[in-house]
């Protein structure tokens, strides 16, 4: 039985688009007001955002970024939140079990940027960079917001080391 032409087309697709998916990157909504003002500001329109799979490839990752990562909490969810710092940065945290902490070789340490309103470091401590599955790029709805993402902390979030 011979396959017409649109059915082979559409079957060759399917691999394609999920090796695209899977290397390249994606586009997601963003949920809650975690990250607010950068993301989510006009609650309830909520923002979708490029997540560039392929610029984490080698794992590196700067302060600033937005990242997309797996839930040290729950793996079964995925967060959006801001890389404040690297590994060998002193940060000094929000609640957390410890006042200071130097981020260790392999981590990283994000925060939402609604602070207080967050699940974040604050809570989990260093996140391991194998969790990071992308980095946010751009806003891509609503129209209305569409920009890139720059990297950037808030003063008072800054690494106590980095002037």
């Amino acid at each position: 039985m011979k396959l017409p032409a649109l059915v082979k087309s559409f079957l060759l697709g399917i691999p394609v688009g999920i090796t695209f998916l899977d290397t390249v990157g994606y586009v997601a909504r963003v949920e809650g007001i975690s990250m607010q003002p950068a993301l989510n500001p006009e609650a309830p329109v909520t923002d979708y955002v490029l997540l560039n799979r392929w610029s984490i490839r080698t794992r590196e990752i700067s302060r600033g970024d937005v990242v997309s990562l797996v839930s040290p909490k729950d793996p079964g969810q995925k967060i959006i939140k801001r890389v404040v710092g690297i590994e060998g940065d002193l940060i000094s945290t929000i609640g957390y079990k410890q006042s200071f902490i130097r981020i260790p070789e392999g981590h990283c340490w994000v925060e939402g940027d609604h602070t207080g309103h967050s699940m974040d470091s604050n809570s989990f401590g260093p996140v391991s960079l194998g969790l990071v599955t992308a980095k946010a790029s751009c806003i891509v709805w609503p129209p209305h917001r569409w920009q890139t993402l720059k990297p950037e902390i808030p003063q008072a979030r800054r690494p106590v080391n980095i002037s």
